[in-house]
């Protein structure tokens, strides 16, 4: 009996109809982008200094510009013993005085010569900026920054929790229905967060995108390498990850016009409703009706496809099985991705990258974002070069293989954050080149181990082995921005150093895994265990058993 791959041969496995559903869900794939690094611009913390009563009308009788006002009033660099007190301190003065002058008011109020004290901001924030963000509406600053670091670890918590139940819900209840719940609990959340009054209901709304979000990104990478014939899957699933570096520079431009969050974050979520439309348009997998003993429905989807693609189905292929045979005696656990040695050797490695990942791609765009002189500019270069990594991978792993680009391309992210930390600010074409380097480098290590994860583990086990070290994905992007946000409070550069260190083990750490180039993926934990012998033995083997089936070998 043929197997839907057999028939994807035959009917097209990238045609009209595979065509059509890679453009359907390509914008899908793009509209993830502004909620997993939507932060940049939501988050955005400007300039600010404590709010003083009485300041802006002595600033305003005294004709004091801008940073007149601040020199005035406001304490500077080196007050208290502090580096940067003057946004989180404030002058104990009651300004409304209509004794202080109008040349250094300070001059002469203590005794001593010396400045009056510093206490608290109690009266709010002056934050410098012509829009807004959740951080100067809700004033996560000072001793509430905190606060930022839990709003974007949140959503990464969703991702975390989501990815492990829908995944489930989806292999049970079926791609398609599960696909469209995602995208309606997704696109209802992110109106609500844009209209939520206080802090904690944006972060309840946020954690709610987070649980179904990147969820449904999954099932629709899922649902068109499922459509595609097996030799396009993998070029297929590199440019669907491309469609979501769209979404990056579609973000940047959209940030820029809208520098307010909640119409910003209105933008970005309203398309959604849009692909509730996908109902219509796009099929259930056929592969998921056949695992559910569907075949009379799955074989109906088929001759939809077939006819899209302007082919016809023969009698012959008209009755399915499964691709792969299930034994239904292997009962697969978490112990069996750390019971052998080289299976055990390969999970811990690829939870360490799926880790280091998540760590450098999303906090080399939160550290842009603190660091960068023009945040829209600075992001939208670091994302085209997204798509010259889309296409080294393409160009790489199937004539130099995985192990080696993956390797180096950890190694050119690590070295360039380093570089960048100790490259002067005066130099900043410089720092920005090495920057959008260091991007290009983890973005391609991002998308090698998304790759490699499936190809390393036996089948019984391979879904269990890419969820569980995926996991390490969202795990790394929790830690993100305390790493970002707290380093930054010691010296800006110290969370490009922790990166370069990180990036760099992660580099080595590859180099001890087996080349899958070329290899058919294992079948047994036998097969894992030896793929890391000599080629030459491997062709050995394979050389002796053929002979013993007496097959000829040409």
């Amino acid at each position: 009996m043929p197997t839907v791959d057999d028939i994807l041969e035959y009917i097209g496995g990238f045609h009209f109809f595979q065509k059509q559903t890679f453009f359907l869900l390509a914008p899908f794939s793009a509209a993830f982008a502004p909620i997993y690094v939507g932060i940049v611009f939501l988050g955005f913390t400007p300039d600010h200094h404590c709010r003083s009563p009485g300041v802006a009308e002595l600033s305003r009788r005294c004709g004091w510009s801008r940073a007149e006002e601040l020199n005035y009033t406001a304490p500077g660099p080196g007050a208290a013993g502090e580096a940067f007190p003057r946004q989180c301190r404030r002058y104990e003065v009651d300004w409304n005085r209509s004794a202080l002058g109008c040349v250094d008011p300070l001059a002469g109020l203590a005794a001593n010569g010396s400045r009056p004290p510093l206490g608290a901001c109690e009266h709010g924030w002056v934050y410098d900026t012509p829009g807004s963000s959740i951080v100067t509406e809700f004033n996560l600053v000072c001793a509430n920054s905190w606060m930022l670091d839990l709003f974007q670890s949140s959503v990464n918590m969703g991702f975390f929790i989501g990815s492990v139940g829908i995944g489930y819900i989806a292999d049970r209840f079926g791609r398609k229905l599960c696909f469209l719940v995602t995208i309606l609990i997704n696109a209802t959340s992110g109106v609500l967060m844009a209209i939520a009054p206080t802090y904690t209901w944006t972060l309840i709304f946020r954690l709610i995108q987070g649980l179904v979000s990147k969820a449904g990104w999954l099932i629709s990478y899922i649902l068109i390498t499922e459509f595609v014939g097996p030799s396009y899957r993998r070029t297929v699933g590199i440019f669907y990850q491309a469609a979501f570096t769209v979404g990056l520079l579609v973000l940047a431009g959209v940030a820029y016009a809208l520098p307010h969050w909640r119409w910003l974050q209105f933008a970005v979520t309203l398309p959604n409703f849009c692909f509730l439309l996908y109902y219509w348009c796009i099929p259930e997998s056929p592969r998921w009706l056949i695992s559910q003993n569907k075949n009379a429905e799955a074989m109906r989807i088929i001759k939809h496809i077939a006819k899209k693609n302007g082919k016809s189905l023969p009698v012959s292929l008209q009755s399915l099985r499964p691709d792969e045979e299930v034994d239904e005696k292997l009962n697969p656990s978490f112990l069996d991705l750390v019971r052998t040695p080289q299976i055990r050797k390969h999970t811990l490695i690829l939870m360490y990258n799926w880790f280091t990942s998540s760590v450098l791609y999303q906090g080399l765009i939160m550290h842009m974002g603190l660091a960068g002189d023009n945040v829209y500019l600075d992001f939208f270069y670091s994302a085209l070069v997204e798509f010259p990594a889309a296409f080294i991978i393409i160009l790489t792993i199937d004539r130099i293989g995985r192990r080696y680009p993956w390797a180096a391309a950890n190694m050119v992210a690590g070295a360039a954050c380093l570089a960048s930390a100790f490259i002067p600010d005066d130099l900043q074409w410089l720092k920005t080149t090495v920057a959008c380097l260091g991007r290009m480098g983890i973005t391609m290590a991002f998308e090698m181990v998304c790759l490699v994860n499936a190809e390393l583990f036996p089948t019984f086990i391979r879904n269990l082995g890419v969820l569980v070290c995926s996991s390490m994905c969202d795990i790394g992007g929790i830690i993100a921005p305390f790493l970002v946000f707290r380093l930054t409070d010691i010296w800006l550069e110290l969370p490009l150093v922790v990166f370069a260190v990180v990036g760099l083990v992660a580099g080595a750490l590859v180099l001890l895994l087996p080349e899958t180039k070329g290899e058919a993926l294992p079948e047994t934990i036998e097969e894992a265990e030896n793929m890391q012998r000599p080629r030459k033995n491997k062709e050995k083997m394979i050389y002796l058993q053929v002979k013993r089936l007496d097959i000829p070998l040409d």
